[in-house]
C-alpha cells in the first residue's frame, strides 16, 4: 500500500486531495484530481488549500472535476434549462393568444398549436 501525501502547502499535514500544476505559457493554474503519481513540478493540496486557490493578477483558474462529486450547473446549463422552458410554454402562449381562431378546431378537427419543422403539435378538440 502505497503512503498518503500530504498537502504540498506549509505547515499543513492534512492528506491531498488535488494536484495543482502552473501553465507559464497561459497564465493559467490548472487544478485537477490528485495525480497517480508526485510530479516534481506539480503541487498536491488538501481539500481546504483547493477550495482557497487562487491564482495571480491576470492569471485563470481552471478547476477540473474528478467525476465523483455531483456537479454544480453551469451558467450554460442554467441557460439551456430556462430556454426549454420558455420554448415549451410558447405552444400554450400561442394557442391562448389565438383564442381557438383560425387552423382546425372544426366539426373534431385537431387544433394546430404548435409546430417544429416538419412536426406538429394537435390537441383534441375534446379537451
Amino acid at each position: 500500500m502505497s503512503p498518503v501525501r500530504r498537502c504540498s502547502r506549509t505547515a499543513c499535514g492534512r492528506p491531498a486531495v488535488a494536484t495543482l500544476t502552473y501553465v507559464y505559457a497561459d497564465s493559467t493554474a490548472v487544478l485537477g484530481p490528485l495525480a497517480t503519481y508526485a510530479e516534481p513540478h506539480c503541487y498536491d493540496l488538501c481539500a481546504e488549500h483547493s477550495e482557497r486557490l487562487t491564482a495571480p493578477r491576470g492569471w485563470e483558474v481552471v478547476r477540473l472535476s474528478d467525476g465523483s462529486a455531483p456537479a454544480r450547473p453551469s451558467g450554460d446549463d442554467l441557460e439551456a434549462l430556462a430556454n426549454a422552458v420558455r420554448e415549451a410554454a410558447r405552444p400554450q402562449q400561442r394557442a391562448a393568444e389565438a383564442g381557438g381562431k383560425g387552423g382546425g378546431g372544426r366539426g373534431g378537427d385537431p387544433m394546430e398549436v404548435g409546430r417544429r419543422g416538419h412536426l406538429r403539435v394537435l390537441r383534441s378538440p375534446d379537451n
